[in-house]
């Protein structure tokens, strides 16, 4: 069965079978079966792909009888091959069309909506034209098979007349994450929507949609390629943190997860897509080169220093040597290495990377305001600390030659300015130069975060929010994390969380969140009063940071500290309410919280009180309509709920036969020596509940 399961998928991957030229009868057949041959569509456009996909394959019967006709004689009749070419020409453009839904990037696909329909609108169009007025008769086309025929003219006529566009919302959201316009206490909802909509969720799908994301942004046409595939594996990366956050338990492209006791006779496959094509080793650190391929760092660059100007798997010219970090497919690779107990690969140090090719006019604009960053002239630093922060923020270009040029450490030197506004631009031009992925390691070698942590605690309400953006970015690498968390980081990102302007308060909770997802930093926020802060925020009644709040309670409720301090906050009518009517997003998190609280030394207290709240309900309506993650927390938790209330009600029969057994040997005892000698215990609601041992 696990072989049959495997055929599959495989199948599901596989692009549609290209069609071999010949009559046009046979591309007309080949067409129709490469089409039937087709996987699943998983992107904006799978209503509009299975539309078209659905009305070609009702033309299967066509074609057959077509081809049965012709067998004898063996000959192409011209006739013949003047009607069906232009079906033949249409088929093979709907099936190109069809061919770009299942392989093309999920993502630009989206991006690229006016073109994708406009596409939609001329297969539909060429192919109701060929169908109009076709000539049945003198091909010899039975009645069934022409009226089945006939049946998908008329849809196609029906569509051609009515545009199916994709949502808007949907197309708003990705533009809205792209550019950066989003407003931030929607993130969480919006990540949600588009992972469920572009059937991102596992990381089979993630690493497919990273290779096709970047081999399809380097063929497009105009853009900057370094910058767009950067812009857009951000974003991506966005989404596979979000997923990975909210779904620890995602499926992997592989086997089951090993356990310890057979570990050692299981052999763990690592998958085609982690290797890299010219060791054929499990990447350490992938990039991407100008063809589009990934590989890794240290064996494309030696290919590259051999001479060779050739992408070794494609065999095309590359038009550039700049390799650019898959981000996503990193982060992919780290978790499936600790899915499968396997030590995540380690990044080799590089210390003779090239620099990036600056114009000598670049460089030496930059190089000017390095010189001004050690003026003894505090408005020439502002001025300059400024000027870097724009250039930091145009685009990844200007971000590598500046932190190339040197310009981190004098930067962090202004972190202690007394000017509050040089600090400012300062830590902004850090949290800009962060974003690219090569910077990160300078800035860290630097020993930053005490300095940003400084300006987080002291420094203009917009320079800690800039701060706490800064220790976000940073703190991607997860073991960055373990580094800023023992900086003092944490409790400076409380204060903030608790008393800065709504950004700067969204800010702290998404440098939070990411930080807690190291188990030994749980415990630091904890202790720096998260907890409460964070219980306040969830019964908020304006429901700001309501997403962001409940996810940080999620991670925080499988720490032993946060468990307990969660529990002392009564949370418990909050959280039944929440998996009532809160978002998907936080009636999962609300669930997984209850379910972290009904396990240990206070479960019968949580789920006593959950059951007063009327948790059922809404636990039977999330399993049934809930995310993946929420119906199985909901399934988990209705488990653990009637589990105790069998319990319970055991306790009252017991009670029960007690009284009835009491009143059998005593039939006679006067009703006032009665009510004053049974026992206090056996009307306590205490009794009725089980002792945990």
């Amino acid at each position: 069965m696990a072989g049959d399961r495997e055929e599959a998928a495989e199948r599901d991957r596989s692009p549609p079978p290209r069609p071999s030229v010949s009559s046009a009868l046979e591309r007309v057949a080949a067409a129709v079966e490469a089409v039937a041959a087709a996987g699943e569509f998983r992107n904006a456009y799978r209503r509009q792909l299975l539309a078209l996909s659905r009305r070609i394959r009702l033309l299967g019967p066509f074609a057959e009888e077509l081809r049965e006709r012709r067998r004898t004689p063996a000959r192409v009749d011209q006739e013949e091959e003047r009607a069906l070419a232009p079906l033949a020409g249409a088929l093979e453009k709907a099936l190109e069309l069809l061919r770009l839904g299942h392989d093309g990037s999920r993502i630009s696909l989206v991006f690229e909506r006016d073109r994708i329909m406009k596409k939609f609108q001329e297969v539909i169009a060429q192919l109701e034209q060929a169908l109009c007025d076709f000539p049945y008769n003198e091909l010899d086309i039975s009645n069934e098979v022409r009226e089945q025929v006939e049946l998908v003219y008329t849809q196609l006529k029906r569509a051609k007349e009515r545009v199916d566009m994709p949502d808007d919302e949907f197309y708003n959201d990705l533009i809205s994450l792209y550019n950066k316009t989003y407003d931030p206490s929607a993130e969480v909802a919006i990540l949600e929507r588009l992972s469920e909509r572009l059937h991102l969720m596992t990381i089979t799908d993630l690493t497919q949609e990273s290779l096709a994301l970047h081999e399809m942004v380097t063929s497009g046409g105009g853009q900057d390629p370094g910058e767009h595939i950067e812009k857009m594996s951000m974003l991506l990366k966005k989404i596979k943190d979000f997923v990975q956050t909210h779904n620890p338990e995602m499926s992997t492209p592989m086997t089951s997860k090993v356990t310890e006791s057979s570990r050692e006779e299981k052999t763990i496959i690592v998958p085609d897509e982690f290797r890299c094509p010219i060791s054929l080793e499990l990447m350490k650190d992938p990039v991407i080169v100008a063809t589009g391929q990934t590989y890794e760092r240290m064996c494309i660059e030696k290919w590259l220093a051999s001479g060779h100007h050739t992408c070794p798997t494609t065999q095309q010219r590359m038009a550039n040597t700049t390799l650019t970090p898959n981000y996503v497919l990193r982060s992919l690779i780290s978790q499936w290495c600790e899915t499968n107990g396997i030590e995540p690969p380690k990044r080799s140090s590089q210390p003779n990377k090239p620099t990036p090719a600056c114009s000598s006019s670049e460089r030496a604009n930059i190089d000017g305001l390095l010189s001004k960053l050690c003026s003894p002239d505090p408005e020439e630093q502002r001025f300059a600390a400024a000027e870097l922060r724009l250039l930091a923020k145009r685009n990844a270009h200007n971000r590598l030659c500046i932190a190339e040029a040197g310009a981190i450490p004098l930067l962090l030197s202004l972190l202690s300015s007394s000017d509050l506004r040089t600090q400012e631009h300062a830590v902004t031009a850090l949290l800009n130069l962060s974003i690219h992925e090569d910077n990160k390691a300078s800035i860290m070698s630097s020993g930053a975060v005490p300095s940003v942590v400084h300006v987080l605690k002291n420094g203009s309400m917009e320079a800690r929010e800039n701060a706490a953006a800064t220790l976000f970015s940073l703190s991607v690498i997860d073991e960055y994390k373990v580094a800023i968390g023992g900086t003092g980081a944490i409790p400076a990102l409380v204060v903030l969380l608790s008393e800065g302007s709504q950004r700067g308060k969204k800010d702290a909770a998404a440098a939070l969140f990411n930080l807690c997802i190291y188990q030994g930093n749980k415990g630091r926020a904890i202790r720096a009063g998260l907890v409460p802060l964070i219980m306040g925020l969830v019964t908020n009644p304006t429901g700001a940071l309501m997403d962001e709040a409940m996810a940080i309670l999620s991670i925080l409720s499988s720490h032993q500290e946060g468990k307990a301090a969660i529990g002392a906050a009564e949370p418990i009518p909050a959280l039944v309410e929440l998996i009532g009517s809160g978002s998907p997003r936080n009636r999962e998190n609300a669930a997984a919280v209850m379910l972290h609280l009904c396990c240990g030394e206070q479960q019968l207290v949580h789920l006593t009180r959950a059951h007063e709240c009327g948790i059922m309900v809404p636990l039977r309506e999330l399993a049934l309509n809930g995310t993946e993650r929420g119906k199985r927390k909901a399934v988990q938790l209705l488990e653990r709920m009637s589990r105790f209330l069998v319990q319970q009600q055991e306790e009252q029969e017991s009670h029960s036969r007690l009284q009835a057994a009491s009143a059998q040997a005593v039939p006679q005892i006067p009703d006032q020596v009665q009510e004053n000698e049974i026992p206090d215990q056996l009307d306590s609601p205490a009794s009725q509940f089980p002792v945990l041992l």
